[in-house]
């Protein structure tokens, strides 16, 4: 049996970390911010917070009519309601490449007659639509939320409560979900940690008392590279993390749609905590009684210069308005206050394939008047919040009431696919993925 010792001394090692401190990192396991993964899906990070994760299924939202998209985002709404101020949550939207054994394949053997002419020409037809899809890109949509607690003993009957409650409220949107276990949570890190989806996930729980590693010697890539301030490398893959700047004055529930519906491989991910209510309305007042402190001083001043004093500051008013109508909506509307962290990691093969697909993004995020900008210097922070693991490193927030976290609604439309025997349709007319269906009797 291998030693646990000789298999940490055979870990994959971090480029450049020589100048590190000892306590810092110093493998590429030691980076993934976790100490353990259970069998049932629990996760021990290293701040002493156990987390769950539970992947949901899409809805058509997109295609759906006015009423009932409207219905869609109030439960959605709602349902960001549920948590609160001690229960933060992570939502990642992962788009990976997919491995070549998992894509649909054409299977119409020639049968000697006079047909395979047209047979070949049906295989050929096949084949050019599913190449034409983005069957090359697997779509996962996760929630991953945690509470801290002692032990594992102690924090599972709360995360179980939690977790059926999240998949209670998803149930009445119509949203179809189901909590992941451990392994599965494993292979969602592997795909992110091997980009490209060449290298295959192969890990039981039999192998970690047979080879004494730990569940991280089997996630963990050859190397990761964070010299550089705004790019990164993990193994051959170059990587960049960005956060989303909003500047937009009303957001569009479409940004997140076509950020998601971009045919490369990027993780999205919000990390949300809601804010104590009596906290969030206390602080609103106090920043209401600033303003009206900055009025009166303006017009003690206009009348000093003999103007008139109801001439202010254009900035001025504005602010007093939108912070009276921001408390109107937290007292009375069942509006709550969420800090909102909008992170976007991109991955690419080659340096200048990354170049061209942050392009894309920022082309996209400037349309709906937000921007991306890079986290200079805090590449490795952005990527390992990018994790679904319910760890966020990153400290830049934007303050957002109930409605404005729910424009980023995560729902486009669902596909129409079986796994198994099935019979081709066509193309998806909004996210381009085939449509294949079991035949009906």
């Amino acid at each position: 049996m291998r030693k646990g010792k000789e298999a940490k001394q055979a870990a994959p090692k971090r480029v450049g970390d020589k100048s590190r401190k000892q306590a810092g990192p110093q493998t590429a396991q030691q980076t993934i911010p976790f100490r353990e993964m259970f069998r049932d899906g629990v996760c021990r990070l290293n701040n002493g917070v156990y987390t769950k994760t539970v992947e949901f299924e899409d809805i058509n939202y997109q295609l759906a009519q006015a009423e009932d998209q409207s219905a869609i985002f109030d439960g959605w709404s709602s349902f960001l309601n549920y948590f609160d101020s001690a229960l933060p949550f992570q939502l990642s939207f992962i788009n990976h490449r997919s491995r070549p054994e998992s894509k649909y394949t054409v299977n119409i053997a020639p049968r000697h007659d006079e047909f395979d002419s047209i047979r070949a020409e049906y295989v050929e037809m096949l084949e050019n639509q599913i190449a034409k899809s983005n069957n090359g890109i697997v779509r996962t949509k996760l929630i991953t939320f945690g509470v801290p607690a002692d032990s594992v003993k102690a924090a599972r009957p709360r995360l179980e409560r939690i977790e059926a409650d999240i998949i209670g409220n998803f149930k009445q949107l119509g949203v179809q979900s189901r909590p992941l276990p451990g392994r599965e949570r494993l292979e969602i890190l592997h795909g992110q940690l091997h980009p490209g989806g060449r290298e295959p996930f192969t890990f039981t729980w039999e192998q970690i008392p047979q080879t004494g590693m730990t569940t991280k010697d089997f996630i963990a890539p050859t190397s990761y590279d964070f010299r550089r301030g705004r790019f990164f490398k993990v193994g051959a893959t170059w990587g960049a993390a960005s956060y989303l700047q909003i500047t937009a004055s009303e957001l569009s529930d479409k940004l997140l749609a076509e950020l998601l519906e971009l045919d490369t491989e990027m993780t999205v991910t919000m990390h949300i905590q809601t804010v104590d209510q009596s906290k969030a309305i206390k602080t609103i007042k106090g920043k209401l009684s600033d303003i009206d402190k900055m009025k009166m001083e303006e017009q003690k001043k206009a009348v000093r210069s003999g103007y008139d004093m109801d001439i202010l500051p254009p900035d001025l008013v504005t602010f007093s308005k939108d912070a009276k109508t921001l408390l109107e909506d937290l007292q009375s509307r069942n509006e709550r206050m969420f800090l909102l962290t909008f992170l976007i990691v991109n991955m690419a093969p080659t340096r200048e394939q990354l170049e061209i697909e942050i392009f894309t993004v920022s082309g996209i995020t400037q349309k709906y008047n937000c921007t991306i900008r890079r986290l200079d210097f805090q590449q490795e922070q952005g990527f390992l919040s990018s994790l679904p693991l319910g760890c966020n490193a990153v400290e830049i927030q934007r303050g957002l009431t109930t409605s404005s976290t729910a424009i980023f609604i995560p729902f486009l439309t669902q596909e129409l696919r079986m796994d198994g025997e099935a019979i081709y349709y066509g193309l998806n007319a909004l996210s381009h993925n085939i449509i294949m269906q079991t035949e009906r009797s």
